[in-house]
């Protein structure tokens, strides 16, 4: 089997790259042993060891994030992990969606570069909440009011991004496009409909 051919090191750990599997984003770097990489075999979620507390540790145990495993890979020479998973709600305890968000080639000031991966991770606070409900949330706001409420917004929503196309304002149709895109997300949850089946419909059309 594969797993004889790791190499620990002298502390008995391999590191670990997690990698989302429908971003490809880079989402943490952390630490295995033997015993963490048998139990995330067999349990599909990530377990990895802690060195600051010497123990065992369930990714999301404490605040729900868990990394749903969907493959794992070992490198070339045996001592480094790759772990492809569907990460549920944020990576990062800073709840940043991965724990590189901060970049060292650009001013200080800004953090990761903004692309399409801010669609699962909204998708994904958009589901914690309809599965841990939020007092105050808008969005369990509509999810209470159902599935009308959530038409009527999308309405309204594309209603203002036409009206702000023909005033031509190009912050306006950022802003309320926005708006629009949240509320479809919102949409998509209520019905059961996942971003990638989304995807893979406009996948399918590029012919």
């Amino acid at each position: 089997m594969l797993t004889e051919t790791i190499k620990y090191d002298e502390k008995g750990l391999i590191p670990v790259v997690v990698q989302d599997y429908r971003t490809n984003a880079v989402l943490m770097q952390a630490y295995m042993n033997e015993e963490s990489l048998r139990l995330s075999l067999e349990t599909k979620k990530a377990v990895y060891y802690s060195r600051s507390r010497q123990k065992l540790w369930v990714k999301g145990e404490e605040s729900g994030h868990y990394q749903l495993i969907k493959d794992i890979f070992i490198d070339c020479d045996g001592d480094c992990i790759l772990l492809i998973v569907e990460q549920v709600g944020a990576a990062c305890h800073t709840d940043n969606f991965s724990c590189f968000y901060r970049s060292l080639t650009e001013d200080e000031s800004k953090t990761t570069i903004p692309n399409s991966n801010v669609l699962y991770h909204i998708y994904d606070i958009i589901s914690d909440r309809l599965k841990r409900p939020k007092q105050g949330s808008y969005t369990n706001y509509l999810f209470d009011k159902g599935i009308d409420k959530i038409c009527k917004k999308i309405g309204e929503e594309s209603a203002e991004v036409i009206i702000a196309a023909k005033n031509s304002s190009k912050d306006e149709v950022r802003y309320e496009s926005a708006d629009l895109l949240y509320h479809l997300l919102v949409l998509l949850k209520q019905t059961g409909v996942t971003p990638e089946e989304v995807f893979a419909e406009l996948q399918s059309r590029r012919e």
